[in-house]
């Protein structure tokens, strides 16, 4: 109208029903080249996050505030990870007894995967069920029941023995070899009831993480190369991941505060 009629930004805005400043507005882009660079790097680094955790790294990076910013980005990007539904079994459920400091439960239990030329790989995993942390993994092909207490036993070499230590039902944990153990630690073993790995949630909860977010990424042609691999999950984990169940805090950083 102010070409066409060469009339007045006023009366061209008065007529048109429009108000002066929104007929001035420039939208102004974003800046956040550099966001969706190292967003869209994480979500190629670790494709089974969602967004939350990467929000944590992005947190602790200095190039985000909030996670609706990184929300934002990662739709517009397209990064979703796409889950399968399930069908949720209702059972009833039993109230887990929360710790209060590192040390004073931890949990254990078996992984399994498979070399490229089919052979089975077994992978302990032991958390401390109040910090979360990883507290360490023994990797090999098979794993006896005289294998786990001498790694139990190295594990307390290098921290504080726990009360109690929380596990299934298997013929590793309930052999002669543990009983004896845990009488000369004084260490307590419980068994969670069969069929009941709600009752191992904390280690349960590692376990999934571990199997999506690393065995399902990685392909291994032999022993020397699996344990190689694996043996940086720890680290990963302890020192790099924030923990949603900890307010994205690090394990490692939690357990120094609880401390």
């Amino acid at each position: 109208m102010i070409e066409l009629f060469n009339i007045s930004e006023r009366e061209a805005c008065k007529l048109s029903d429009i108000s002066r400043t929104a007929f001035r507005y420039l939208p102004i882009k974003k800046a956040d080249k550099v966001l969706r660079k190292r967003l869209k790097a994480l979500a190629i680094e670790y494709p089974r996050y969602g967004y939350l955790i990467p929000n944590g790294l992005l947190k602790s990076e200095g190039l985000v505030k909030n996670n609706k910013q990184t929300y934002r980005i990662y739709t517009e990007e397209g990064l979703q990870v796409r889950k399968n539904k399930r069908k949720k079994m209702q059972r009833p459920r039993l109230p887990i007894e929360v710790q209060s400091k590192p040390n004073q439960r931890w949990s254990m239990n078996f992984v399994s995967d498979q070399l490229s030329n089919g052979r089975r790989v077994r992978t302990l995993n032991v958390v401390d069920d109040y910090s979360r942390e990883m507290l360490g993994q023994l990797v090999s092909l098979s794993i006896s029941g005289r294998q786990v207490p001498r790694f139990l036993s190295q594990l307390i070499e290098t921290r504080k023995q726990p009360h109690s230590i929380v596990c299934d039902n298997g013929i590793e944990f309930t052999n002669k070899a543990m009983f004896f153990w845990s009488k000369e630690s004084a260490v307590k073993l419980s068994f969670i009831q069969p069929g009941k790995p709600t009752q191992n949630a904390f280690l349960e909860s590692l376990n999934g993480k571990f199997r999506n977010e690393y065995l399902n990424q990685h392909w291994y042609r032999t022993m020397k190369e699996a344990r190689h691999e694996i043996d940086k999950w720890p680290v990963h984990y302890n020192h790099i991941r924030p923990h949603s169940s900890l307010n994205y805090l690090l394990p490692v950083e939690f357990a120094t505060r609880a401390a």
